[in-house]
């Protein structure tokens, strides 16, 4: 667990100056909306003077739906691929926060393959996805991202490597990913079952997050955090406070300083609901 106040108890609760908050399973519903109430709950706490960032696994490309709820506080940015770009979301461009060179795309690519023979990639790139004709993903039409042998695929930076095997078992697949990269880049799991989501070392969305904090002078103390699967414990563990939705993933749950609804009933509405009326004690720990 994070930090506690006095004889153990609980952390002091103030008001922060960011909440943090990860998009799918947790800000947006199951089917992926954004509710009334969550919108009028971010407008209302960046009127309080405290915005709300989006931290996503989500590529760039996903992102321009939800470009009317990226506020203006925040410079609408939101911070994209697991820390590995910052995307501007009103002109549509990138800015790179730690791509996997492609020396090391080849490496990692020759690794995996000798390991787990039939396995498939794609790339999250600035300018879009690039895949092998036999990487498979629902949410991507069959003929989108140019069907790239993995030399072209592998010839320009990236902000993540996918990759899945067919028929294995999810979480032993994980496993023997995690067994292969020691070290040479980071294995999130953002809840997409069967698909390894990898990023070069050291990045992740506590990285992206604590980058754009020391840029845009927000203390790291002043801010708030809520996700709910694994590859949001680095920004949980890295905030002040950190919340998961009651749908989260076990290890998320046992991880935070609190738990609040699940995100089909608005449950991040309600700590934006917190910071624009702060309580009596928030407003008396406010410096």
């Amino acid at each position: 667990m994070p930090d506690h106040g006095p004889a153990g108890g609980p952390p002091p609760v103030r008001v922060p100056s960011l909440l943090a908050t990860d998009l799918d399973g947790t800000l947006l519903r199951s089917d992926g909306t954004l509710s009334p109430r969550t919108r009028e709950a971010i407008r209302r706490a960046e009127e309080a003077g405290v915005p709300t960032v989006f931290v996503t696994a989500r590529p760039p490309r996903w992102l321009d739906v939800l470009a009317d709820a990226v506020g203006d506080a925040t410079g609408g940015v939101a911070l994209s691929a697991n820390g590995a770009f910052v995307y501007h979301v009103a002109s549509r461009t990138v800015t790179d926060r730690g791509t996997i060179a492609p020396d090391v795309l080849r490496e990692l690519g020759t690794l995996l393959r000798e390991a787990l023979p039939g396995i498939a990639f794609a790339v999250e790139r600035a300018d879009g996805m690039r895949r092998e004709e036999r990487f498979a993903y629902r949410r991507e039409a069959p003929e989108a991202h140019n069907l790239d042998d993995w030399d072209a695929i592998a010839s320009a930076p990236a902000g993540k490597l996918l990759a899945r095997l067919d028929g294995s078992d999810p979480d032993e697949f994980h496993a023997q990913v995690a067994a292969v990269l020691e070290g040479r880049a980071e294995l999130g799991f953002s809840g997409a079952v069967g698909l390894a989501e990898i990023t070069a070392p050291g990045v992740t969305k506590a990285s992206g997050l604590a980058a754009w904090c020391a840029e845009n002078g927000i203390a790291q103390d002043r801010v708030w955090a809520v996700g709910d699967m694994p590859n949001d414990l680095p920004m949980l563990r890295w905030a002040a406070r950190s919340f998961a939705v009651a749908n989260a993933h076990r290890d998320v749950l046992g991880s935070v300083h609190e738990v609040v609804p699940t995100n089909d009933e608005d449950g991040v509405a309600a700590i934006l609901d917190r910071i624009a009326q702060p309580r009596p004690l928030d407003r008396q720990e406010h410096p």
